[in-house]
């Protein structure tokens, strides 16, 4: 509530514009504008102007305005207060609202909690959201999670979710659902963070813990609709049936009208157990087998293969049959794309250099007579050489000689396992579905939506905007409320980059969130003969798609009024 005061000081009348709320259930004043004198209101009002300005300085906001607008319609306070229900008694603002203030770090600026006031001073969101300094300590922010259960995060993250299916109207007919894990830098001693642990570290960071996510998005706009936070050292196919199983749960939350769900998920999924999940659950699914596991389908001849959809997939050719796949009889497509041909041919060429380079090595240091290794410990030497996937196809040698002095390696080439190995696996993939009735091509297109959640996990690991690190938490249940936010600071960001592009502007989510930060708001100082600066707030001039953006999102109901 803003209201005018006075001030009397020396016989004379200043006037200031207050801002009241409620801290702590009292009413108090939480923003105080000095206007001036009399004499000085009413040369502003009769626009002879304050003068020139004697400093400025500018705030980000439109970034934080844009997110905190989708974490508004999303009702994210309401529904965590509501699921917590509780708040300690001392503390300066609800939990919902700790966790808004989260969500919208991690979206425009990730940062520790101990730096989360010094970025927030930057920013006009102090506007918006009236807290008083104290209340942005880092200690309060962990007071706050502490108060979520893992329980709670599960209810809020359902709760979430079908806000936005009914609010954006997102369709949930076409699902996708993949792993990977994030690196932390727990110590090693710590004993309070069983979810971090050391595994297949999916950013080539195996000297640390890691914390692994499962994500399932939606097709439309790539939404995570499920999560699923689980210890980095379990493999990802022991976490599939807990996903397929909760996402069942909210099937009918996610489903509305639609009259069924079809999951996609890749190789890495395949389990008779995980595929008897599915076929218990009423999800339908596409997914994908290891070629090399159905080789009398990789030996059909070209004959057989016939084009796709050329405007939609270009070359790509496929023949489907039906065969029994990971204990029941499935649909299967066998697709050959010529691009992921010439892609696995170079890639193949790169490895086939390599060995090349490391046998050679070893035959001239065989020739000089500079070895004491013996026979065995040089054919596992070679062994490992060739070890990567089809070298050994490949490569043909010999190793003669019994002592170290006498022994002698030859290796060729063999062009002609080359080009078998070529026609026969290379550019191919072995789909399989429950969808008997799709066409082909609404197949494939099913599969290759995977994209969407990979980008999610390539966003996830932007270290600039929508980030999982930086994540300075030491304990089991922080670190679940850490990846719980930050999986929502993802929706909040698909949202945006989803309104976006069903306004006709495509942009990722880091050129959104670049355009809108060069909408800003400055602040111009006028200090008058005494007593505080008088202060006057507008916005930076924006261009065509900024203006578009500040409509598209509502920022007006952000922007500073005069």
């Amino acid at each position: 509530m803003a209201y005018l005061i006075a001030k009397k000081q020396d016989g004379k009348s200043y006037y200031y514009l207050a801002e009241s709320a409620r801290v702590n259930g009292k009413p108090r004043i939480v923003s105080q504008r000095y206007l001036g004198s009399a004499e000085e209101v009413a040369a502003r009002l009769a626009e002879a102007g304050p003068g020139e300005p004697d400093r400025s300085h500018h705030l980000a906001f439109g970034d934080l305005a844009a997110a905190w607008s989708v974490i508004e319609r999303l009702g994210v306070v309401g529904i965590v207060d509501d699921v917590v229900r509780r708040r300690r008694s001392d503390a300066s603002a609800s939990v919902g609202t700790y966790f808004a203030l989260m969500i919208a770090n991690r979206v425009v600026a990730p940062r520790s909690k101990l730096a989360f006031a010094q970025w927030w001073a930057t920013t006009a969101g102090e506007r918006w959201v009236t807290l008083d300094r104290s209340a942005l300590d880092h200690r309060r922010f962990f007071d706050a999670m502490d108060a979520i259960s893992i329980d709670e995060l599960v209810e809020i993250e359902r709760r979430i979710v079908a806000r936005a299916v009914e609010v954006f109207g997102i369709d949930c007919s076409g699902l996708v659902l993949d792993m990977t894990n994030f690196a932390t830098y727990i110590d090693s001693a710590n004993e309070r963070a069983p979810i971090a642990q050391r595994g297949h570290a999916k950013q080539k960071r195996t000297d640390l813990r890691l914390v692994g996510l499962g994500l399932v998005v939606s097709v439309d706009g790539g939404i995570p609709l499920v999560s699923h936070a689980y210890a980095g050292n379990r493999p990802d196919v022991t976490q599939f049936g807990l996903m397929v199983e909760e996402l069942a749960r909210r099937f009918k939350e996610l489903a509305g009208e639609t009259a069924e769900l079809t999951l996609v998920f890749d190789a890495g999924q395949d389990s008779e157990a995980n595929q008897a999940k599915i076929a218990d659950s009423a999800l339908h699914f596409v997914g994908s087998l290891p070629p090399s596991d159905h080789p009398e389908l990789l030996a059909v001849p070209p004959e057989r293969y016939q084009l796709v959809d050329e405007a939609a997939f270009g070359s790509l050719t496929a023949f489907e049959t039906r065969k029994t796949a990971l204990g029941a009889q499935y649909r299967l497509i066998v697709t050959h794309s010529q691009n992921l041909h010439d892609k696995q041919s170079r890639g193949f060429a790169q490895t086939v250099a390599k060995a090349t380079r490391q046998l050679t090595e070893i035959q001239a240091r065989l020739q000089r007579g500079r070895t004491r290794k013996g026979r065995d410990a040089l054919e596992a030497e070679i062994a490992a050489v060739l070890s990567p996937r089809w070298c050994e196809r490949v490569i043909t040698w010999s190793l003669t000689g019994e002592h170290p002095a006498s022994l002698r390696l030859e290796f060729a080439l063999d062009e002609g396992a080359l080009s078998d190995l070529e026609e026969e696996i290379f550019g191919k993939r072995v789909l399989f579905t429950d969808q008997d009735h799709w066409p082909i091509a609404r197949v494939v297109g099913a599969y290759r939506s995977q994209s969407g959640v990979e980008a999610d996990f390539r966003q996830m690991k932007d270290p600039k905007v929508v980030s999982f690190s930086p994540m300075f938490h030491w304990t089991d249940q922080k670190i679940r409320v850490h990846v719980a936010y930050c999986v929502i600071a993802l929706a909040v960001s698909r949202l945006m980059v989803r309104e976006a592009r069903r306004a006709g502007m495509v942009m990722s989510v880091r050129e959104l969130l670049s355009a809108l930060a060069g909408i800003q708001e400055t602040v111009l100082l006028y200090q008058a003969e005494r007593g505080r600066p008088r202060a006057r707030r507008m916005l930076t001039e924006m261009d065509s798609t900024q203006t578009q953006l500040y409509q598209l999102f509502g920022l007006d109901a952000y922007a500073p009024r005069r």
